[in-house]
């Protein structure tokens, strides 16, 4: 447990940040999954389109610290040449 001011606050700040963190990968969570049930539902132009939704929040999840920038990129990755399977 915390005895010294200072690792007491820092504990306030850490649930602080951790309650964001937690809603911000949740938020990112629900993009994807967008994104994943267009795929499954096997319409391009749907997964495209929730695909475009998804990648500013992605990239902000990097800005904001959730995720590391090469997450995000090989997700991205994945996702869209997932998509342009659809069309095969």
């Amino acid at each position: 447990m915390a005895n010294t001011p200072q690792s007491k606050k820092r504990a306030r700040q850490l649930e602080r940040r951790t309650e964001i963190n937690k809603a911000r990968r949740s938020r990112l969570r629900t993009f994807l999954r967008k994104v994943e049930e267009a795929i499954a539902s096997g319409d391009q132009a749907k997964a495209t389109e929730a695909l475009r939704a998804a990648q500013p929040e992605l990239d902000r999840g990097v800005t904001k610290g959730v995720l590391h920038k090469n997450t995000v990129a090989r997700k991205m990755s994945r996702l869209s040449s997932r998509i342009k399977a659809l069309a095969a």
